[in-house]
């Protein structure tokens, strides 16, 4: 599993990348981008990642 940022939804507001920074960075166009897939010891950060965005632009994908 790999989370995927919807980047037309992503207003760049950092809260995934600071809620998950092994797993989210953002890129130069300012929106967040995964950079790592999903595993078991960071898949309850990324849940808390997608709870976190304010936009729902978040969510896995296989």
């Amino acid at each position: 599993m790999r989370a995927f940022v919807d980047h037309e939804m992503c207003i760049g507001c950092g809260a995934c990348a600071a809620t998950a920074p092994d797993v989210f960075e953002m890129n130069e166009d300012g929106k967040a981008v995964a950079v790592v897939d999903t595993t078991d010891e960071n898949r309850n950060a990324v849940m808390d990642a997608i709870d976190v965005c304010p936009v729902s632009a978040i969510r896995e994908e296989e």
